[in-house]
């Protein structure tokens, strides 16, 4: 290689070292940038092809170094990384700060009747829901049957567990505690929405790969194991705005200064709930590595079947570890 010339960019390796937290949660800030949303389609496809022609071993001379990790920045924002599709805007994670303050902020300001509880978890779970599919394992196609079963049952589990747990506090518990009924509907209804917006991974298990990426089976655990850590994942990201954010409305509530500006309720816990999805959306995305492992020996234990089948497609070499993409 010539002393003037640029040693080309590898577009699949991480900017960032995702074996530690630090280094997914710098990948995860960096590749959930609300501002990416913005952008138009052409231009998220022109970032595509651009990480393309890296691929296929060309380098534009006309790109810098910057322009080209902008270009991995939108490509890793917008494109499905099992398909390479272009994702549904509203079911990508660089919406997830924009679109989760707007409709936690819309919970948390109005819990206090039960038909303002009632919609604000029926768009919860219609936005959970394109999450949801946008961002599952894209090698295990899901039927409109099993997505539209999936939508009713987590949008039915949320008002039950919203309804449920405000009439019951708010005979038993003091008005803290009805704030908290938000929460309660969101953990309860990601526990169910999430596996089973999923649920064929978990029925005929996701294809799982050696430490060389080739496909070598499929496996229900991988599935169980991924789904579990999303599901975990969701929570985390929500928790922190829609736990600390009541406490700090029922001291400020109770200011008469704070009362008579009362239309400032929703913006205000809107915005403040902004902030800190701007910090636990790429932490909660943090806490697993997307690229998960599964020791060979659980699975030859827990499904001998699919083991057996592992075999089968290694001839006999079975590593001690099997690779998949959990999704987010």
């Amino acid at each position: 290689m010539p002393d003037n010339a640029v040693e080309p960019i590898n577009v699949d390796k991480p900017l960032f070292d995702i074996t530690t937290f630090v280094g997914r949660f710098k990948y995860y800030a960096w590749m959930t940038d609300p501002r990416t949303v913005l952008l138009p389609s052409e231009r998220l496809l022109q970032a595509k092809e651009m990480v393309q022609r890296y691929r296929a071993g060309e380098q534009p001379n006309d790109l810098n170094p910057k322009e080209v990790q902008y270009n991995m920045k939108l490509y890793s924002s917008a494109f499905h990384p099992d398909s390479g599709e272009l994702q549904n805007f509203c079911g990508r994670m660089s919406f997830q700060v924009p679109g989760g303050m707007l409709i936690t902020g819309g919970m948390l300001a109005f819990y206090r009747t039960v038909p303002a509880v009632m919609l604000w978890q029926f768009l919860n779970q219609s936005f959970n829901a394109i999450v949801n599919y946008t961002n599952r394992n894209a090698n295990s196609p899901t039927s409109v049957t099993q997505l539209g079963f999936a939508y009713v049952s987590a949008t039915t589990s949320a008002l039950v567990a919203g309804i449920g747990l405000k009439n019951y506090w708010s005979r038993k518990a003091s008005p803290l505690f009805q704030r908290f009924v938000p929460f309660a509907a969101v953990a309860a209804a990601n526990c169910v929405n999430i596996p089973l917006m999923r649920q064929n991974e978990i029925i005929q298990g996701i294809e799982v790969k050696n430490s060389d990426g080739e496909i070598v089976g499929h496996s229900r655990l991988a599935a169980v194991k991924g789904i579990s850590e999303v599901v975990i994942s969701r929570i985390t990201m929500a928790a922190p705005g829609m736990l600390v954010l009541p406490l700090i409305m029922e001291r400020l509530e109770k200011f008469p200064s704070y009362q008579r500006i009362k239309w400032i309720n929703a913006p205000f816990q809107t915005l403040i709930v902004g902030c800190f999805l701007s910090f636990m959306v790429p932490t909660a995305c943090a806490l697993f590595p997307q690229e998960c492992s599964l020791k060979t020996s659980t699975m030859r234990i827990i499904e001998p079947e699919l083991y057996t089948e592992l075999e089968r497609n290694t001839s006999g070499n079975v590593p001690k570890r099997v690779y998949f993409n959990k999704g987010l």
